[in-house]
């Protein structure tokens, strides 16, 4: 029978050491079965599991990586594998795969053995750990970095629902976001984001700022807090509150175009997503000559939301067609999907109210962003602390990976 044995090596990194140590294994006709290496703080790990033929003597082979191990700097250790460990390491490849993120302006290692013991308590494996945020300042604690760990993870879940609420529990008391899914096609061909407006790409309600234009702040906040109690539904508290708009000047309605800011995050997000081919879309209850006015600024693909009439340069209190709410984002989502041609496993839906969660749940990624706590509860992933551009890491793209993209626009500009 042939001769397993995992070698593995470590010590301080150098370009040309994987050359130099495949080079060994070629000379022995020695066969990879798995391979797997890091570079942490510049400290190479690396190992490979091999398999030499019965007539070879592993003897020699030994000896010329001890060798060259010791010319390069590196440590070198060897572990017989038998048919066995074998067998058994070749069952676990067709377990179930699973992504874990973090995100926080800074990760700990506290952050990171709680959510390992999480996992480990569901018998799942650790198979890597990568960062995918860039270098920190030394002041991570400043409030405006960017931190992002991501796991990958093996095994058999009994309970999905049960591991994403104690990852929820997690994340409330330790103050990151976790991310988790399950590792599939879908997730590595995610085709087109889906975004509510209002406090979802920009920091406000555009409904209430017209209200407070209007005087009538504190009863359009009345009727708001009437729905949230599930005592109107929300197109008739809709169509209640754009009533009391009725006779505010046109102009003092679009002085707000720039005036609300976009979320932290919106602008690189977006950017980014266009350049990297993604399709966008704004499905929003609030209204039209708003988010038109962001689809013109970035490209967005589409945009459904609601009509403020406006006849004679001031506001009708009416809206004209549909009331997009929480059923027609839904829909709305579907339709757009199929006229990309895409599944609905390759969409991300982002909202933060009651009214985004059916669409939130039927994309195949679902994120409450900044939402209110029943949001939170009832979406498969929540993000607080980061910006908007902190989705692009549940994608997997690196921070590496938008300064390659920024380093290539320079150049095309020089």
């Amino acid at each position: 029978m042939s001769q397993k044995f995992l070698i593995h090596f470590s010590g301080q990194d150098h370009p040309g050491q994987t050359t130099v140590l495949t080079g060994v294994l070629a000379v022995y006709d020695a066969c990879v079965l798995d391979i797997g290496q890091a570079v942490v703080h510049e400290t190479l790990a690396l190992a490979l599991l091999v398999e030499l033929s019965a007539e070879r003597d592993f003897a020699p082979l030994k000896r010329a990586l001890v060798e060259r191990c010791g010319e390069l700097g590196l440590e070198v250790r060897f572990t017989p594998i038998s048919e066995e460990a074998l067998d058994h390491w070749l069952a676990t490849q067709g377990k179930d795969r699973y992504v874990i993120t973090l995100l926080g302006r800074a990760i700990s290692a506290r952050q990171l053995s709680r959510v390992s013991a999480i996992v480990a308590g569901h018998g799942l494996n650790i198979d890597r750990i990568e960062r995918l945020s860039g270098r920190l300042s030394l002041a991570v604690h400043s409030g405006d970095s960017n931190a992002c760990v991501e796991l990958e993870a093996s095994g058999e879940i009994a309970s999905e629902d049960k591991m994403r609420a104690e990852f929820l529990a997690a994340a409330q008391e330790l103050e990151i976001d976790i991310a988790f899914q399950r590792e599939s096609i879908f997730r590595r061909n995610r085709r087109l984001f889906a975004f509510d407006m209002d406090s979802t790409l920009i920091q406000g309600e555009v409904i209430d700022e017209l209200a407070r234009m209007a005087r009538v702040g504190d009863r359009v906040a009345a009727i708001t807090e009437s729905a949230m109690r599930g005592e109107i539904e929300f197109r008739e508290s809709f169509r209640r509150r754009v009533a009391l708009l009725k006779g505010l000047p046109a102009e003092r309605v679009y002085e707000l175009v720039g005036r609300i800011p976009l979320a932290e995050g919106a602008e690189q997000l977006i950017r980014t997503l266009k350049k990297l081919g993604y399709k966008t879309a704004i499905l929003s209850g609030g209204f039209t000559f708003f988010a038109e006015h962001l689809k013109e600024r970035f490209g967005i693909d589409y945009v459904f939301a609601n009509a403020l009439e406006m006849e004679n340069g001031v506001v009708t209190g009416e809206v004209s067609g549909r009331i997009i709410d929480g059923s027609a984002k839904a829909e709305l989502l579907q339709t757009i999907a199929e006229r990309e041609g895409i599944s609905l496993g390759q969409v991300i839906a982002v909202g933060d109210g009651a009214n985004d969660l059916p669409m939130l749940n039927l994309a195949g990624m679902g994120i409450a962003f900044r939402a209110k706590p029943l949001v939170r509860e009832s979406a498969d992933h929540s993000l607080t602390h980061l910006g908007l551009d902190s989705l692009l890491y549940l994608i997997g793209v690196r921070d590496r990976d938008l300064e390659g993209m920024e380093l290539s626009r320079v150049a095309a500009e020089a």
